[in-house]
């Protein structure tokens, strides 16, 4: 009796019992969602679509050193022969620096300004005093001219017995103690003209210029601190920044003492940066610097780079390769790089490939040489293992971006 009571129970029709959930609230999410999908794969497949498909091609090297068995081989580093930190000529408190790391300066561009309130003042003081000068000379010139004339009155009146013989020579020496002091107010005049000059230096050296083209790699400053040409320690800074002159690297290495007679001055070297491994640059030996590292028993080598390029910078690692010198009886092969004849494009009358960066092109100017069967000789402008474009549409331009068409 008592199981069939539960039984009925839960038979039993709850009136205030909450309706189940609902799922037209889920429908309207999961569409809601569907919506946002489908239009962000439109978005990328018009994006992707808007990108031109090129056909690509590697640049390959080309040249002789194969013909020239490496001597030595040596690791070095690359390094600026023309670097500065650039400092303020005075003491002084920092009103605004103009340069950011990376940025390319020319020589005499303004880096930075220091505050001239002092020199200002200065400046203002000379010029107040040359002013007094000049008053001052006036006014005594004024007088010389008075006393001249006076003078020479005296002396026609003593000739005629008019007046006494001392009387003249009184005149006669206020008149030479004035002109004693025009000349004096002249020669002040002078000194405080050569003392605005120098208050006008104290103005210019409060603008901190740089002494060479080149590019900033450091910031040492930043406006309200106190930078001074001399270390005077805590925290007043001793430079503005430091800038690199690029065209003046070149490769340092040291070569151990038991095989520097094979390294001579003009030599050819082959370097191969660590961060551009394809990369074969063309270089010659500067110098061997007559000193020995007894430490290390080593001696320093400086080679120069036949090639400049924005991708070399200072502090790379990099290994040269010493070159035996070229027999007279090998005929001598093509330089530069290979690239296919149909990369190199004509714009604006100069020859012009577009190098694959990123999935965008950037434009090159490149300088041809001869034709090597189906592809060209590059003198300069283009780098080993760099990606080219081949038959590049007419309206294809720097900086566009594109997709590599697959391979047929």
């Amino acid at each position: 009796m008592n199981a069939s009571a539960e039984l009925l129970k839960e038979l039993r029709i709850e009136r205030n019992a909450p309706p189940p959930p609902s799922s037209r609230g889920k429908w309207w999410v999961l569409a809601l969602v569907a919506l946002v999908v489908i239009a962000a794969a439109a978005w990328l497949l018009g994006g992707r679509d808007s990108a031109v498909e090129v056909r690509t091609a590697p640049v390959i090297a080309i040249g002789n050193t194969a013909a020239s068995a490496s001597v030595l081989d040596a690791s070095g580093y690359v390094v600026a022969r023309r670097m500065a930190t650039v400092s303020a000529k005075v003491t002084g408190r920092v009103l605004e620096v103009l340069i950011e790391e990376g940025m390319r300066v020319e020589e005499g561009q303004v880096m930075a300004r220091l505050d001239p309130v002092d020199a200002d003042a200065q400046l203002a003081l000379a010029s107040a005093q040359l002013a007094a000068a000049h008053s001052q000379i006036a006014s005594i010139k004024v007088q010389v001219e008075q006393a001249e004339t006076d003078a020479t009155r005296l002396k026609e009146l003593v000739d005629r017995g008019l007046v006494s013989h001392s009387q003249y020579e009184a005149a006669v020496a206020q008149r030479d103690t004035l002109r004693a002091q025009y000349v004096t107010a002249q020669r002040n005049a002078k000194v405080a003209a050569d003392s605005l000059e120098i208050a006008k230096n104290g103005v210019d050296n409060t603008i901190v210029r740089a002494p060479f083209s080149g590019v900033v790699i450091a910031k040492a400053a930043q406006p309200g601190e106190i930078v001074s040409p001399l270390a005077t320690g805590g925290y007043t800074r001793t430079g503005i920044g430091t800038i690199v002159d690029m065209d003046s690297l070149e490769v340092e290495v040291e070569v151990g003492e038991s095989y520097i007679g094979r390294v001579r001055p003009g030599m050819r070297v082959e370097a191969v940066l660590n961060a551009y491994q394809d990369w074969k640059i063309p270089a010659e030996v500067i110098a061997i610097i007559p000193a020995a590292d007894r430490g290390k028993a080593t001696v320093k080598v400086r080679v120069a780079l036949r090639e400049k390029d924005a991708r070399i910078v200072p502090d790379m690692g990099v290994r040269v390769s010493f070159l035996e010198a070229e027999r007279a009886d090998e005929p001598e092969q093509p330089r530069g790089v290979r690239v296919p004849q149909g990369a190199i494009v004509s714009r604006d009358g100069a020859s012009r490939v577009f190098v694959l960066q990123d999935d965008k092109v950037a434009l090159r100017t490149v300088e041809t040489g001869i034709a090597l069967g189906d592809g060209r000789q590059v003198l300069s402008g283009l780098g080993a293992g760099q990606v080219v474009v081949l038959d590049p549409p007419p309206e294809l331009k720097d900086g566009d971006a594109v997709r590599v068409a697959a391979p047929r």
